[in-house]
């Protein structure tokens, strides 16, 4: 026999025979564009399954009727973005670094490829706006250790600081106190003299010594009035730009024993066209000569 139909008095709609503490449960179903949706949705599951990779398998996936996949796609994007950068990159490897930036076009798309390339292996060190950092040096100030003008700055780059490389940029610093050149006293004496090329001498008697000593020992390198030698990758010391601290006890510790820096000879790593990009953009930063 059919099972009578009970509606509640209050809402008049059918339930389903359940209740619980006088509460009885209503038998209202779910709207139908609710269940239209749920459909749809099944329905576009099995037809992804059918034609993408999606089920995992002991040895692998299923491919897909398509065939088709987002490591594919992406190997695909970026071969037609060389082809497409091809034109450009074979302009750049016939000509001299300073003359790409005579060249708008060339110049635009050497910078855009060098910021890349500095993101990705300079950044690091010299920092992501390239100010540098204590140990390593501002590019986008007019301090250079072995020049600043285009050819330099990839040079430096092609070769690298005390990188082991042949052509290494390489003029070590002597070790005045390690090897005692100096006696201790005689440092500390030519290091405040060093701060009087950029006032900051706090002791006159000592900083007249050591202008002796300076004459003797540094002039060679540094210039008579700390003036520096990019030939020879001295730098200036009569500024206030300080690659390991300007203090009295920083200035010391660099005079008895050198930190002597190295670079990497991006030259191993880098093919030549991406390093002449790499050039131009450093060059753009603000500081190149």
């Amino acid at each position: 026999m059919p099972t009578k139909v009970e509606k509640d008095a209050y809402s008049g709609m059918e339930t389903t025979g359940h209740e619980w503490d006088g509460i009885k449960e209503l038998n209202r179903p779910l709207p139908k564009w609710w269940i239209y949706v749920l459909w749809a949705t099944v329905l576009w599951s099995l037809a992804y399954y059918v034609l993408y990779p999606a089920i995992p398998g002991l040895s692998g996936h299923t491919t897909g009727v398509l065939d088709w996949s987002r490591r594919s796609a992406l190997t695909e994007e970026i071969s037609q973005a060389k082809a497409g950068q091809a034109s450009f990159r074979e302009a750049i490897a016939g000509k001299p670094v300073d003359e790409i930036a005579k060249e708008p076009e060339l110049l635009s798309f050497a910078l855009a490829g060098g910021r890349a390339v500095f993101a990705d292996n300079c950044a690091p060190c010299h920092g992501s706006g390239a100010t540098g950092g204590r140990g390593f040096p501002s590019l986008a100030d007019d301090d250079w250790l072995w020049g600043g003008t285009l050819e330099a700055i990839h040079t430096t780059l092609v070769h690298g600081i005390r990188s082991g490389d042949e052509e290494a940029r390489a003029n070590p610093m002597p070790r005045f106190g390690v090897d005692e050149l100096l006696t201790e006293e005689e440092i500390s004496d030519v290091a405040e003299y060093v701060l009087s090329l950029s006032g900051k001498a706090e002791d006159s008697a000592a900083a007249g010594r050591g202008k002796e000593i300076f004459a003797e020992q540094c002039v060679a390198c540094h210039g008579e009035k700390g003036e520096g030698n990019v030939e020879l990758g001295a730098p200036r010391l009569d500024d206030e730009i300080w690659l390991y601290g300007g203090s009295k006890d920083e200035v010391v510790a660099t005079i008895r024993d050198p930190r002597l820096g190295v670079m990497p000879a991006w030259g191993r790593r880098l093919d030549e066209t991406t390093l002449k990009m790499l050039a131009v953009y450093v060059h753009s930063l603000g500081g190149g000569q």
